[in-house]
């Protein structure tokens, strides 16, 4: 009977991507339309950088969803920095995870744009798909300023197994943001929604052809 006590004692302590903890994920995007987004769904995990990956299940319903801006407030003094990008295929949406590190937690505006242009130069990106999705990361520093070294992987990221998102581009910091952009096949509904341990914003678009 002791044995048992400790091992549900200990059950659900873990925490990732997957959002398979008892609470689900640590912080919810308010969005307009909506007052809270769901945990992501179960046993989906994101992969490393340039990888796939698919949680295996057969009837995972469709996550609530629309295409209106998404957007939270970050912590007070929040001074973070994007160390990694990594795309994942799950069964009925693509999942985006951009990983943090640095002080404080993140706040974000995520929104369809006509075309991708950079922040602070205005100079249009080109970006695969008949969607732009643009991601600014608010709570965001230099790395000088944070002291945490900044991705350095491929950018732009393209993943070719994905259903929804065509390519991953990162742009820099400016004025406290993190500007990203994601391809996405066609405007689909999607949330955001951040987690923690590692620090992370993870942006899920649905795919409804599925």
């Amino acid at each position: 009977m002791a044995a048992l006590l400790t091992l549900t004692a200990c059950a659900g302590d873990t925490d990732g991507d997957d959002g398979t903890t008892s609470g689900g994920p640590s912080t919810v995007s308010p969005s307009p339309s909506t007052s809270a987004a769901p945990s992501p769904s179960a046993g989906a995990t994101d992969s490393p950088s340039g990888t796939t990956d698919d949680d295996g299940s057969t009837s995972v319903p469709p996550f609530p969803a629309n295409t209106d801006p998404d957007t939270a407030e970050p912590s007070a003094g929040a001074a973070l920095t994007v160390t990694d990008v990594r795309v994942g295929r799950h069964d009925g949406f693509d999942r985006v995870v951009f990983e943090l590190g640095g002080t404080g937690t993140p706040g974000w505006r995520v929104e369809y744009v006509p075309e991708a242009i950079e922040d602070g130069k205005g100079d249009v990106i080109d970006v695969d798909g008949d969607g732009t999705l643009q991601v600014m990361i608010s709570g965001s520093g230099y790395p000088m300023d944070t002291g945490v070294a900044e991705y350095a992987g491929p950018n732009p990221l393209r993943v070719a197994e994905t259903d929804e998102v065509e390519e991953v581009v990162l742009r820099g910091v400016f004025e406290g943001n993190t500007q990203a952009f994601i391809g996405t096949d066609e405007v689909s509904p999607f949330r955001v929604y951040a987690l923690t341990d590692p620090t992370r914003v993870v942006v899920e678009v649905r795919n409804d052809d599925t």
